[in-house]
């Protein structure tokens, strides 16, 4: 394979095939089958068929679940768009590395395997089994004075996601977390472009800013985009201009997850920008793409309309990580098992009809 981080991006691209239609009429037809009111699990049977058709199988699978924690830092975060210092990043990959934080606790309660993946976090961490270091810059370079990063980097960031779930045994759900203090900045930004909404529009209080100070972040996306003019039907000069090392890294994991034919699932307002620009990577990706949950970003919900995606949860959560995708894997996993494991009408010996 060629050593062009972006021509090998594309030939990994090529890999991508669309759900199996065939399996989706099929299990679309034992969902009616099934011994219950047809349409009485509502969303579950949806995902059971979508689980089947992305898995290529008669029987959808949930048990080998991967959450990929990306971490980066970003320039723009001189700005004042965040309350917290970049540095944070760097504490709470170390705590998440002894377990601490809530994407591990919760990792661990729907038996999913966590890999933290350092992309560009300003500091260094010693070596640690739950991490993986593909450190490409110490950060982005702050795009209110000019591009992010190169496009160079940008197609690495989302090789390093992407060639590590294709490197991982085996593959039934996967969701990309994230650790990046000021990425809702870059994630306001590629919604803007990719999306076609306002600065105002795309730009919430991220980790805890006044309206005072979520006006000024607003006024600094608009700079931002202003400066670089990305280009929205190009997915890497987006990434590269106004994006996150971290967040090209999610987009990967999502594209790698189709490769593998999993269940893709994204968390939040940052894991929807990624998947934009997955998208738009892959055209026909959202087809993978399950919406874990409604995020209290105000522009989550207008990301995922654009992607054709309606959200399992709404349970008020902001925090990131992946830690709804976490929290939806259960649904998932009831969606799977309802699916697999209920006799139909006839295997019961029940008469669907007076």
């Amino acid at each position: 394979m060629t050593r062009d981080p972006e021509e090998r991006l594309r030939q990994h691209l090529t890999q991508i095939t669309a759900p199996n239609q065939a399996i989706k009429a099929i299990a679309t037809q034992r969902e009616l089958d099934l011994a219950k009111p047809r349409g009485s699990l509502g969303r579950l049977e949806d995902l059971a068929i979508q689980l089947a058709s992305v898995q290529n199988t008669m029987t959808p699978r949930h048990q080998n679940k991967l959450i990929v924690v990306c971490a980066g830092d970003h320039g723009v975060v001189e700005e004042g768009v965040s309350p917290y210092p970049s540095e944070v990043t760097l504490q709470q990959i170390a705590n998440f590395q002894q377990g601490g934080g809530a994407i591990t606790t919760l990792g661990r309660t729907v038996g999913a395997k966590v890999i933290l993946l350092d992309v560009g976090i300003k500091g260094d961490l010693q070596p640690h089994p739950a991490r993986i270091d593909a450190k490409i810059a110490k950060g982005t370079r702050n795009m209110a004075k000019g591009p992010a990063m190169t496009r160079e980097e940008a197609a690495r960031s989302v090789l390093a996601g992407l060639e590590l779930v294709l490197a991982q045994p085996e593959i039934d759900l996967v969701t990309a977390g994230e650790m990046g203090i000021g990425n809702t900045t870059p994630s306001s930004a590629i919604a803007c472009v990719m999306a076609g909404m306002s600065p105002e529009e795309a730009t919430g209080p991220g980790s805890g800013l006044s309206p005072e100070r979520v006006a000024h972040k607003a006024q600094v996306i608009r700079k931002a985009l202003e400066i670089n003019r990305p280009d929205p039907n190009d997915p890497l000069d987006v990434l590269s201009k106004v994006g996150g090392l971290e967040i090209g890294a999610m987009a990967g994991v999502y594209l790698g997850g189709a490769i593998r034919r999993a269940g893709v699932v994204i968390d939040g307002f940052i894991g929807a920008a990624a998947a934009l620009l997955a998208d738009r990577l892959s055209p026909g990706m959202a087809s993978f793409l399950v919406a874990g949950h409604r995020s209290k970003e105000k522009a989550h919900q207008a990301i995922l309309g654009h992607l054709g995606l309606r959200p399992l949860l709404d349970l008020d959560m902001w925090l990131g990580e992946g830690s709804g995708a976490a929290v939806a894997m259960f649904v998932i996993q009831c969606a799977c098992t309802h699916y697999n494991e209920m006799r139909t009408l006839a295997e019961a010996g029940v008469h669907d009809t007076i």
